[in-house]
């Protein structure tokens, strides 16, 4: 199983650029694990205090669950991935049943930031997008996706997804075996990182 991380700040295109990149194998070759199905289960406390938790924190992801989860992926076993639900901040009694394939795209902000994670891939993709390109497309999503309201929006985003994403994120570029740029005036050419995902599978 060739295994791909793919990150970098919110906001950067990480989705789309998955979506594309899947889109030119046969379904039956690939599959996306999202970090955000791993944040962790907080049944433990109220929705208020949810609600004040530091979701763009290292420690707000259930990592020992998502490195379990891939090792028994490319050892060929089935995993129950967990389903996260980002209005009550909490995740949901289902699970989604996930068998391995050839190719595992596992993508997140934070996916580098846990050694015994990141020592599992076999191609870091890092996805690199100006701070005000990335601020809006995030704005625009969760108000769109999430239910949240533009002040709430602004507020984290400088509070908290700027000073982490300096603090996690960006350091951890210099992992990247391949960077990708996802500029607003940048044609994105995603040619050269599925041949090289290609010539890898041979």
């Amino acid at each position: 199983m060739l295994t791909i991380g793919v990150y970098g700040g919110t906001g950067s295109g990480k989705t789309t650029i998955v979506e594309q990149v899947v889109s030119e194998f046969p379904s039956s070759e690939i599959q996306v694990i999202s970090q955000d199905s791993y944040y962790k289960d907080n049944s433990n406390i109220s929705f208020e205090e949810r609600c004040a938790l530091n979701f763009d924190h290292p420690d707000a992801i259930d990592f020992k669950l998502l490195y379990q989860h891939v090792l028994a992926l490319k050892n060929g076993e089935t995993i129950e991935q967990p389903v996260y639900c980002f209005k009550t901040h909490n995740r949901i009694a289902k699970t989604i049943s996930i068998s391995p394939k050839k190719i595992l795209i596992i993508e997140g902000i934070l996916i580098m930031n846990y050694p015994k994670l990141r020592s599992l891939f076999d191609l870091k993709v890092f996805i690199d997008a100006h701070s005000d390109i990335r601020m809006e497309r995030r704005v625009s999503r969760d108000i769109t996706e999430r239910g949240r309201t533009p002040e709430e929006v602004l507020e984290r985003y400088l509070k908290t997804l700027k000073p982490m994403h300096q603090q996690f994120i960006e350091p951890m570029k210099v992992h990247a075996d391949y960077v990708l740029e996802n500029h607003k005036n940048t044609t994105l050419n995603l040619s050269d990182l599925v041949e090289k995902i290609k010539s890898m599978l041979v």
